[in-house]
């Protein structure tokens, strides 16, 4: 009885939270940026400002509330659920993954009923490596559109004023066409096609109207949201992953932002025939609408497109991760969302018949230079198992205790593996790895992901979303771990320009380059030929022990 009466108290309390929190949280929120109706501007304007309000506050609270009951039943079933368990029991481990489950369940409806941000923010969950495989499996599904409630389109006649204010009051002037109906609606935008008058055919990015204050609304009850859980649960601290959350939506809500990220990585790649990046019609482009030259394609894990067109999905990956290695490693300027959606494949005569068309540059990340060289280092001393390396970058990465996890988290090898490179773990190493890590505790990865430069959130993330591709397309991830380890070699050589620097230091640092990454695929080809070798090792070992054992007895047969 006193277990029924705590939780009917703690169901009070959560219900109360929901009410005042959504309701403050929603108006507050709603009210922050707006400006005071001086005693004199005209009353009805004065009037439609603050039934605008209202709505936006209204709209905020239904959304909050949500978020926050959700929130407040994901609490109450961890807490009632494991209460009284040994926490390194069989018992606790099987409890603990029936919750994940059914807590991932209940975030997945909510992020499908309040869409928007809600949305991403499930995306962006379900990217990290560090999540719960119960919550990553469930919350990955948000990735695919055919099984995620798309956007409701915003009627035509609110996008128009959207276009009116930021180009111009006479649509009609800039282009021949403008399709109403949209070909893509999302989060924070809807897409339109239309046709300049230069007879140009582009794609229209419109930001949705009063999208800022729902932005301020949602990320206020995230952010008050993780602080309540992080006083429950001491050891879920998940401050981090809001605050890294909030400068990704922020920085995707400047359109001119993505159009210069969007000319950035043309200019990198442009040199490269397989990329395609939609060119920028900057007259037309402001902080609210970006208009950028329309590009056909299918998703890049439409296998059964390539099929059709006669395309490999390994060159289709191969190509992929190609592009992401160079941006990572050598550049240092991220495409921080590389979703399937975000990702075309184009029909093209040349370049194995596709081209790779990049959209939605919106979530960008520019990498410290000191980063990214040791993030280099890292991957060749994960290659080479030059573990003092490990732990010496595991220090300045700021994550000494862990660094030991790195070839884990990256290869899928443990610290001290001696199995071929992405051909995953010995029985043994598993056993002996599930032994250690049933002694990390949550406290453990909060601590790790708290330490880690926001850079290494960033390639964390990209890996993962890479990763998964890589697995639709039906590619072993030998192939993303040795493009990796060339261009972690590529991107730790000098940066020379062939047009300044002397001609022989290009093409001595180049041979050098060349040198090295031979060395390491001799490297890995003596892992990978070392357990073919013990076998035919112990093979020789039992045929000659037999043929021993015969002549022994044909000895002993022809002397008796």
């Amino acid at each position: 009885m006193r277990r029924i009466m705590k939780i009917f108290s703690f169901r009070s309390v959560a219900s109360i939270c929901v009410i005042t929190t959504g309701t403050g949280l929603a108006f507050q929120a709603s009210n922050s940026n707006s400006k005071f109706v001086s005693s004199s501007s005209d009353t009805h304007s004065a009037s439609l400002d603050f039934e605008e309000k209202f709505r936006t506050a209204v709209y905020g609270f239904r959304r909050s509330s949500r978020a926050i009951s959700t929130i407040s039943l994901v609490v109450l079933d961890y807490k009632y659920s494991l209460h009284g368990l040994v926490e390194d029991s069989e018992e606790y481990r099987l409890k603990l993954s029936e919750v994940h489950l059914r807590s991932a369940k209940r975030l997945l409806k909510l992020c499908q009923v309040n869409k928007g941000f809600y949305v991403k923010a499930g995306q962006f969950a379900a990217s990290l490596r560090q999540t719960p495989n119960e919550y990553s499996s469930i919350l990955s599904s948000l990735q695919d559109q055919s099984s995620t409630p798309q956007a409701v389109p915003c009627p035509f006649k609110d996008i128009k004023g959207v276009l009116i204010n930021n180009l111009g009051s006479d649509i009609s002037a800039m282009f021949l066409s403008l399709d109403e109906q949209p070909i893509a609606a999302a989060s924070i935008a809807q897409v339109h096609r239309a046709i300049l008058k230069s007879n140009q055919e582009v794609a229209i990015k419109v930001q949705y109207p009063g999208l800022m204050q729902h932005v301020k609304i949602d990320t206020t009850v995230m952010s008050f949201l993780s602080r309540t859980i992080s006083w429950l649960f001491p050891d879920y601290r998940f401050d981090w992953l809001v605050s890294e959350f909030e400068k990704t939506i922020l920085s995707e809500l400047d359109f001119m932002q993505e159009a210069r990220n969007a000319e950035g990585t043309s200019e990198n790649f442009k040199k490269n025939n397989l990329v395609k990046i939609p060119q920028v019609y900057w007259e037309f482009t402001t902080r609210q609408v970006l208009t950028m030259e329309f590009c056909e394609g299918h998703k890049v894990d439409d296998i059964e497109f390539m099929k059709q067109s006669g395309i490999e999905p390994s060159k289709v990956a191969k190509a992929l991760v190609e592009v992401f290695a160079e941006m990572i490693f050598v550049h240092g300027f991220v495409h921080g969302d590389p979703h399937p959606g975000n990702i075309l494949v184009s029909l093209d005569s040349l370049n194995d018949g596709f081209t790779l068309v990049l959209l939605d540059h919106g979530i960008y990340k520019q990498l410290d230079e000191e980063f990214r060289l040791n993030y280099c280092r890292l991957w060749k001393a994960m290659i080479t198992l030059d573990t003092d390396k490990i732990l010496q970058l595991g220090e300045w990465f700021g994550v000494p205790k862990y660094s030991k996890y790195f070839p884990l988290i990256f290869t899928g090898r443990s610290f001290d593996s001696t199995s071929a490179i992405g051909m995953g773990m010995s029985n043994e190493e598993k056993r002996n790895l599930k032994q250690e890590l049933k002694l990390l505790k949550m406290e453990d990865i909060s601590s790790f992901m708290e330490s880690l430069p926001s850079d290494f959130l960033t390639v964390l993330r990209t890996d993962a979303l890479l990763r998964s591709i890589m697995r639709k397309l039906g590619v072993s991830q030998r192939v993303r771990i040795l493009t990796y380890a060339k261009f972690a070699l590529h991107g730790s050589s000098p940066k020379l320009n062939p047009a300044t620097d002397a001609i022989v230091k290009v093409a001595y640092f180049r041979l050098k380059t060349c040198l090295s990454y031979l060395h390491l695929r001799l490297i890995l080809a003596g892992i990978e030929a070392l357990p073919s070798f013990q076998k035919f090792m112990h093979f020789m070992y039992s045929l000659c022990k037999r043929f021993f054992h015969a002549m022994k007895n044909i000895q002993m047969l022809s002397f008796p």
